[in-house]
């Protein structure tokens, strides 16, 4: 199925990771061939205030859909010259979606199927339909998207055609005589819904048919209870009668016959194997050596089976060895413990633990694994032995060959299982894998360990929101339960990491003062975070700083000056920007530290990049903690290359966009590592959106570092953008930093620019009185500074604003003080900006040959400047403005939308014209 909206909104081959996309996409599909305007897309995506450059931006997304809907995922070829579904239609965009394509209209297909079923009394069929229209729903509907008002309103429908759906199909089964099966499904409805009395009807007749009559009757109460509260009603005609009916043990409720279809019970068919010695007859009782299993072990069910299926082979061997790999804290030891007490009748003849690190953190030798082994098997027994009993009560050999072959003798033909916990290297159990070829191994390590041969693996990651909330509430307590919004927040700041959760729980626990909301406080600062994650002999920091201590000082070098990388992930050449090196060389010690896990490899499919970096959370503190320790002088240096790498690829990427866009100059040297040409290539509006999160981040960096005119050329680089994009948030808290720092050192004209800069947002924002003050200080700085000709753009821009609000004869008169001053200063894009608004100013007051001449100047000196966008943008409305004179709507040219920059147009003035002040 191509299109789903029956929970995520997914579309294959890609969907658009961002919002806005997907909220374009999620519109069309749910009114799928049919035309939605333009104006109900922008309402949905903006809501009443949609910015200037909405009607733009809105193309933008529609090309991004058009693109991947056409996209070759391999696996279904697109022919040459495949039509394209998503289509223009005035006034807006008609997607074509076949019925069988999207999931919504196969769900209302099998509805309509299963409703006509269950009228017709086959109730198998009915039940059959509807299971198959509920199985297509893979979360609440059109979630994952923003909502506004058109895809709020489709989710509440689509959500309750769900549940309707729902009690249908559990009432065709009730009438199979499904009623046993049901009771657990209903129980977990109707807790999740209650104050849907359909479903507790249901609940109470599968009830009663099971002969649970006391249980059907605490159904009633509990549902008469929460109506009670939650709305203040008594329950309806049909749960009361049935309540009555019950008491009344009304014999026309009970199943009569026998059930329609049965579910079997797993091992009900009786054909276990028979009983008997596993191990041969063999008296002694099996060695066991393993530490207790966690009593409130959580999650990790998959991980569980995969482990349990692997320990249920037939025949041990080579082939019998199960790699446990992960992170320092991920639960590697807790999960093997637990595989190992499971097993318990699978290993007869024994289960032994052994960890090959000493006391210290420091790996031990293999023949000290090897002979830890032996002391284990002897057992208590063999010290009270007497003479010519086992040999095991003899002295142990001292090398490690003899170890090995003796250990060989005794494991040899014995089902055992063997965990070899904290392995550091292959070459540290490869000499203990010789020796128990007969046995089964679980071997767990911070290391990959792909050198071994013949074995399985299984890679621990964090546990999943859901299971790290639930280990929280497990080992907290009463307080942890009763805040489940603190509960979430811990888990997040932890990182989901099973070690970091049990010691925020247990800190909790061991402190009756305080709350769950106090402890997530205490864990917001990410200085400290590790800090606080210590109690007694449980300490996160320790176990990390381990792992980071295992390999060799240039991968912790690397660990160490990647710290300061992009949040949440970033790309190979930001890396090599940071390290100082090519992309070979970032790439060799980046995968050093993924295999060492201490840093994440995350696969971004359809990106510029298909393969990032990221830290986990705890690990991006501990890397922080250690550059301020270990390399307090290289850490500036790093982020000072990183930051001149994002300076240097967003000019370059923003010059492709808009050519000639004015932005602040800033002499920064090239990096051998970093080739725009390369990393950004002939997309730059993608790679922006890619790194939009990392470029602000370098300006805070920046910021930080002290770096004042880096911070505001970075922020300046961006501007357009962010403009582009209508990402008010970013341009506002980067341009803060950049005003900041551009006072901070002194430099007026950078002040300028980002003064400026935050008119245009001001502006765009519809704040006018402040973005005409902005605009005033820019020209008052440009003044200053000798830039007279960025000062005249400054009167183009004031003008801009007096128009928007309707004050023409104010604007008319910046526009034309605006061209004298790009005239006297020889600056051919400040007249063409100039002259744009003179002609906006005539076209809005009926002066059409006078705007179309104003147009053609402007587009003369557009081309002096060598500006296609404002060569295009000159073209286009003179073309528009013809077009509407030529029709014989002069009065209606007069009143169309302006587009009064590239891009940015005003919707709808609503202002009179005010030829006064």
């Amino acid at each position: 199925m191509r299109y789903r909206v029956l929970g995520p909104v997914h579309m294959a081959p890609r969907t658009p990771s961002a919002a806005k996309p997907r909220a374009v996409l999620a519109t069309l599909l749910v009114q799928s061939n049919t035309v939605v305007s333009t104006h109900t897309l922008i309402d949905e995506l903006w809501g009443a205030e949609p910015p200037r450059t909405a009607t733009t931006t809105l193309q933008v997304y529609v090309s991004q859909l058009r693109k991947a809907l056409l996209e070759d995922t391999g696996e279904a070829v697109v022919e040459a010259g495949a039509p394209q579904p998503l289509l223009t239609r005035s006034p807006g965009y008609l997607m074509r979606v076949a019925p069988e394509e999207l999931d919504l209209t196969v769900f209302e297909s099998l509805r309509a199927e299963g409703r006509a079923a269950y009228g017709r009394h086959d109730y198998e069929a009915a039940s059959q339909a509807l299971s198959r229209a509920l199985g297509l729903w893979t979360g609440p509907a059109l979630s994952g998207i923003p909502h506004g008002p058109s895809l709020g309103t489709s989710a509440i429908r689509l959500n309750e055609l769900r549940a309707e759906v729902l009690e249908q199909r559990i009432s065709a089964d009730l009438r199979l005589g499904l009623h046993h099966e049901l009771v657990g499904e209903l129980m977990a409805l109707a807790h999740e819904h209650p104050l849907r009395e359909t479903l507790h009807c249901h609940l109470m007749v599968a009830l009663y048919r099971s002969g649970r009559q006391f249980d059907a009757l605490q159904v009633y109460h509990r549902a008469r209870r929460s109506l009670v509260d939650e709305l203040g009603v008594e329950p309806g005609p049909a749960l009361s009668r049935l309540q009555e009916r019950i008491l009344a043990c009304d014999l026309s409720l009970a199943w009569r016959g026998e059930p329609a279809r049965r579910l079997v019970p797993v091992g009900a068919s009786g054909d276990r194997p028979a009983g008997g010695s596993a191990d041969g007859g063999r008296s002694a009782g099996p060695t066991v050596w393993l530490p207790p299993a966690v009593a409130d072990y959580t999650g990790r069910e998959d991980q569980l089976a995969f482990g349990k299926r692997l320990l249920a082979g037939n025949q041990p061997g080579p082939d019998k060895v199960l790699v446990v790999s992960g992170r320092a804290g991920v639960g590697k030891t807790a999960l093997a413990v637990r595989l190992a007490h499971d097993a318990a009748e699978r290993f007869p003849d024994g289960r032994l633990l052994v960890t090959l690190r000493d006391a210290g953190g420091r790996a031990v030798e293999p023949r000290t694994a090897l002979a830890t082994l032996l002391r284990r098997l002897r057992g208590p027994r063999a010290t009270a032995a007497g003479p010519g009993t086992d040999s095991g009560a003899q002295p142990l050999p001292s090398s490690e060959a003899e170890l090995a072959e003796l250990l060989h003798a005794r494991t040899e033909g014995r089902r055992m299982l063997i965990v070899l916990d904290d392995v550091v290297s292959e070459a540290q159990i490869r000499p203990v894998l010789s020796a128990v070829p007969d046995s089964t191994v679980i071997l767990t390590s911070r290391h990959v360990l792909g050198a071994l041969e013949s074995v399985q693996h299984l890679t621990l990651d964090v546990l999943a929101p859901g299971e790290a909330e639930a280990l929280l509430a497990s080992c907290g307590g009463q307080r942890m339960r009763e805040d489940p919004e603190a509960a979430a927040e811990i888990a997040r700041l932890c990182g989901w990491l099973p070690l970091a959760l049990r010691v925020a729980a247990a800190g909790l626990s061991a402190r009756p003062h305080w709350t769950a909301a106090g402890l997530a406080q205490r864990l917001r600062d990410e200085r400290t975070r590790l800090a606080a994650l210590a109690l007694g002999d449980l300490d996160v920091r320790s176990s990390l700083l381990t792992a980071y201590r295992d390999v060799d000082e240039e991968t912790r070098h690397a660990f160490r000056i990647l710290g300061p990388a992009s949040l949440p992930d970033f790309a190979l050449w930001s890396a090599a920007a940071l390290l100082g090196t090519d992309r070979a060389g970032a790439e060799r010690l980046t995968e050093r530290l993924v295999q060492a896990h201490l840093l994440e490899a995350r696969r971004r499919p359809g990106r510029l990049e298909p393969v990032r970096y990221g830290f986990h959370a705890l690990l991006r503190s501990l890397a922080l903690e250690v550059l301020a320790q270990e390399s307090p002088q290289e850490g500036p240096a790093a982020v000072e290359r990183l930051c001149r790498a994002f300076l240097i690829l967003a000019r370059y990427a923003d010059a492709q966009l808009a050519p000639g866009r004015e932005r602040l100059g800033y002499e920064v040297e090239p990096l051998a590592a970093v080739c725009p040409e390369e990393v950004v290539g002939s997309a730059p509006l993608r790679w922006f959106q890619e790194e939009s999160a990392g470029l602000s981040e370098a300006v805070r960096q920046a910021h930080a570092a002290g770096l004042w005119s880096l911070c505001s050329a970075l922020a300046s680089a961006a501007a357009g953008y962010y403009e582009a994009g209508a990402l008010w948030d970013e341009w506002a808290s980067t341009h803060d930093l950049a005003l900041d720092a551009a006072r901070r050192s002194g430099d007026i004209h950078a002040e300028a620019v980002i003064l400026r800069s935050l008119g245009d947002l001001a502006w765009q924002r519809h704040r006018t009185s402040l973005a005409i003050a902005q605009y005033r200080q820019a020209w008052q700085l440009f003044t200053r500074h000798g830039d007279r000709a960025a000062a005249g753009r400054c009167l183009s821009a004031e003008g801009d604003a007096l128009l928007g609000t309707g004050r023409v004869t104010l604007a008319e008169q910046a526009y034309a003080r605006a061209l004298s001053v790009s005239r006297q200063n020889g600056d051919p894009r400040g007249s063409a900006k100039s002259l744009r608004g003179l002609a906006l100013v005539a076209q809005r007051e009926g002066r059409h040959e006078e705007a179309l001449a104003r147009l053609g100047e402007c587009e003369s000196a557009a081309r002096s400047a060598g500006d296609r966008r404002w060569i295009e943008y000159a073209r286009r409305t003179a073309s528009e403005l013809r077009a509407a004179v030529a029709s014989g709507r002069s009065a209606a040219a007069s009143s169309i939308p302006l587009e009064v920059r590239p891009g940015v147009w005003l919707f709808q003035p609503s202002w009179p014209l005010q030829r006064a002040a």
